[in-house]
């Protein structure tokens, strides 16, 4: 996989965008058969050709968000006009690779804030830590811009209650980034299971395996040079600053992060939810904890989710961030069982279909390589045809493959699975909006503290 830490030259990055578009291309001749919304090889060549350029502003750039500032400025039909993060030197670096890759250099604005004030701004790419997702999305929205919003979309349920209303009240676009929406294959395993190739989907099991180390005891010291802690914290309570949240290890503490059942859960459990047709469940049941290490993790890093459904269907989530060991012969992936087989989709790009006795029956590969367990970009090319997808939803109207309300349902899920698991409770759900019943001890986690002032509001 490229790095993008290395400091390519000017004539490396036009081979890698000319690898890009030929990616994206063959990509698009996979297996379309009208599975996408809008999306056909011959509207991509539209899209390659258009002359006018979203233009985009990145928030939150250290990792996750590098690997997407990088894609945007790939696309022929954007510009990523502004670089805002707490951290000054993801920042530094991320400007010189947008600089190096699109051959203009955006704006450093650390206060993303700031950066929406910019009329010419079309729309904000968020990929800070899960705290500021919805919030960071709600003020977008209110200043006018369309909002690509990595997953989960939110911190809590509130909060993608906010998002679905705020959407529908400014009437952007929100398209949230599970990604695999858009990949071609998986889109059409997908719609295998619909189109009742194993009879009718009535369980599903998805999963998440790593090996990530401990993360130690922390220590509180002084806020590095390079840090605007005050603005990494946002809307979340404050705590003193240790050495050991910032970066990426936040995903494990409740006051900023949300667990590895969202941070990767939310991919698998959209999977799932998008071949079983379902939106929100009737009851949820969750059981792991903190069981590999004995350190400063929050979250568990062995945890198991089991929701089931008013539609006489069921699923279940399995995540091991601390065993490797992968199910099927994958590190990620998802399962439908059926009347007459299943269909398994694996890490990539690509699904299998089995009969009852196990015999495999029809497998469409993709030649491009995921690397599920890659931080930072684990999947560019595909990844492509959801920025497209974005793009199109904002210059044509094009529906979204992952709209917000969608979003919200998906990252609901886990989110309700944390519940479970911190409550120590079995959740009854009311299905048709997806909140819990008759539990004052799991309700209390449906929305979070914030810090004073901070509060996000429609």
């Amino acid at each position: 996989m490229e790095n993008l830490n290395s400091n390519n030259d000017r004539s490396g990055n036009d081979d890698r965008r000319d690898f890009l578009k030929k990616s994206l291309a063959g990509s698009a001749l996979l297996t379309f058969g009208g599975v996408l919304p809008g999306f056909s090889p011959k509207s991509y060549a539209k899209i390659i050709g258009a002359n006018e350029k979203v233009r985009v502003g990145m928030m939150g750039v250290n990792s996750r968000g590098l690997a997407l500032a990088t894609n945007y400025a790939l696309q022929p039909n954007c510009e990523v006009v502004s670089i805002s993060d707490v951290d000054t030197r993801a920042a530094e670096k991320c400007i010189g690779v947008v600089n190096d890759t699109q051959k203009s250099k955006p704006a450093n604005i650390p206060d993303f804030r700031k950066a929406l004030e910019n009329k010419d701004m079309d729309a904000l790419v968020v990929a800070a830590p899960d705290h500021w997702h919805a919030p960071a999305a709600i003020l977008a929205s209110k200043a006018g811009k369309h909002v690509y919003l990595e997953k989960p979309c939110s911190h809590n349920p509130h909060e993608g209650e906010l998002l679905v209303a705020v959407a529908k009240k400014y009437k952007n676009v929100i398209q949230m980034g599970n990604q695999r929406r858009s990949w071609p294959n998986v889109a059409a395993g997908i719609k295998e299971v619909h189109d009742g190739v194993i009879g009718r989907a009535y369980f599903a099991k998805g999963w998440y395996t790593n090996n990530r180390a401990s993360i130690g005891i922390g220590k509180e010291t002084a806020v590095p040079s390079w840090l605007d802690y005050e603005l990494w914290q946002g809307p979340a309570p404050r705590r003193a600053f240790k050495d050991n949240v910032v970066h990426y290890n936040w995903h494990w503490f409740w006051n900023w992060g949300t667990g590895e059942a969202l941070n990767n859960g939310t991919h698998m459990l959209d999977l799932m939810r998008w071949g079983l047709q379902v939106d929100f469940p009737t009851r949820v049941t969750s059981s792991g904890g903190r069981f590999r290490y004995k350190d400063d993790w929050e979250t568990p890093d062995t945890q198991v989710i089991n929701l089931e459904f008013a539609n006489n269907t069921g699923m279940t989530w399995e995540g091991r961030s601390c065993n490797g060991r992968t199910i099927e012969g994958s590190s990620v992936g998802v399962v439908f069982y059926g009347e007459k087989g299943s269909v398994q989709i694996g890490e990539g790009n690509n699904y299998k279909i089995y009969d009852l006795d196990n015999k495999l029956v029809k497998e469409v590969k993709n030649d491009l390589v995921i690397d599920p367990r890659n931080k930072m970009n684990p999947s560019q090319s595909l990844d492509a045809f959801h920025i497209q997808n974005f793009f199109d939803g904002i210059k044509k109207g094009t529906p979204l493959a992952a709209e917000i309300v969608g979003g919200h349902q998906s990252t609901l899920l886990a989110q309700l699975g944390n519940i479970a698991i911190r409550s120590g409770e079995t959740l009854n759900i009311d299905p048709t909006n997806g909140h819990i019943k008759g539990s004052k001890a799991a309700e209390k986690f449906w929305k979070r503290e914030y810090q004073k002032g901070w509060e996000p509001t429609v």
